[in-house]
């Protein structure tokens, strides 16, 4: 256990070992183990875009072994994934890679200003399949937010009780913001002192804009010259936002986008103060070599940053 690893562990002295164990294991394996530093690889997309948008790019992603294989080749901490996905390989990788197992997912064919997922596995599904942790989406601004809220906390409640790690998908969307403000900085630092305040040991939140959304908040941000200029300024203020970055703060990867693009932004993550990153449709819709390259560049990045 590096000394890293047991001051991100001192952040949640409340916890009974078990959790605390299983957030270790996320934090020591793969090639981030022990820097503190996670890239998690997330395959909730089928579910919630459909398996042609999410897998004809890369047809071998439609097998569900192909993610976990993605996962160990390429040294990633943890491997996310809804029931069905984690069922169809958690025995043949059994022990080979933590897995977190995704709670609740929305799908695509119906519309709506106010997303509400469904509660789609339980924590003991999450014991059964030998997971670390569970996974929870929360929609802030959406109409259905605090029913989101409650069931994250009963279900934070019994994964924690029964040793299991609470990671927390914290985007905003719904009718209380507009497009662009799902991404504005100061409705994702509040997103991720949301997700810190239900209790969340892992936080994912999208990377922040330059825009403001909320009125109230710029007339604070330009008062108190919050900087917020770069990426790694809008990073560093996100993580300050969740209890002054003693809560795991990481970043999706976003939308499909070219190479360069993706390792600009991990570098403004990096510089920021990230605590990582968590890439789906980037790393799996490319050919396996590809994808494993490219997220060891990513680790490469996260490894290097201070």
């Amino acid at each position: 256990m590096t000394k890293r690893v047991k001051e991100i562990l001192s952040w949640y002295s409340s916890e009974n070992p078990g959790t605390l164990a299983n957030i270790a294991r996320l934090l020591n394996h793969g090639r981030l183990g022990g820097t503190g530093k996670l890239v998690i690889l997330p395959v909730d997309q089928g579910f919630e875009h459909g398996p042609a948008r999410s897998f004809a790019p890369n047809p071998a992603g439609y097998n569900p072994h192909y993610h976990f294989e993605l996962a160990l080749e390429s040294g990633c901490n943890a491997y996310a994934a809804p029931l069905g996905f984690l069922e169809a390989g958690a025995a043949e990788f059994a022990g080979d890679i933590p897995l977190i197992l995704k709670l609740n997912n929305s799908d695509s064919l119906f519309g709506g200003s106010d997303p509400a997922p469904a509660v789609t596995g339980s924590v003991d599904d999450a014991l059964r399949l030998g997971c670390s942790a569970i996974g929870f989406t929360i929609y802030p601004a959406s109409g259905a937010r605090n029913e989101m809220y409650q069931q994250i906390r009963e279900l934070g409640e019994e994964a924690k009780r029964k040793g299991l790690a609470v990671v927390v998908w914290s985007y905003p969307r719904g009718s209380g913001v507009s497009k662009k403000g799902e991404t504005a900085i100061d409705v994702v630092a509040y997103a991720a002192q949301i997700a810190a305040q239900l209790g969340a040991h892992l936080i994912k939140v999208k990377p922040p804009t330059e825009h403001i959304e909320q009125d109230a908040a710029k007339k604070v941000y330009e008062s108190e010259r919050i900087p917020i200029a770069t990426l790694a300024d809008r990073i560093r203020h996100v993580v300050q936002s969740a209890f002054g970055g003693r809560r795991l703060v990481i970043f999706s990867g976003g939308e499909a986008k070219g190479t360069e693009e993706v390792l600009a932004e991990v570098k403004g993550l990096a510089d920021g103060g990230a605590f990582g990153s968590i890439m789906g449709r980037n790393a799996f819709q490319r050919p396996k070599a590809e994808a494993v390259k490219l997220l060891n560049d990513v680790q490469d990045i996260f490894a290097k940053a201070k």
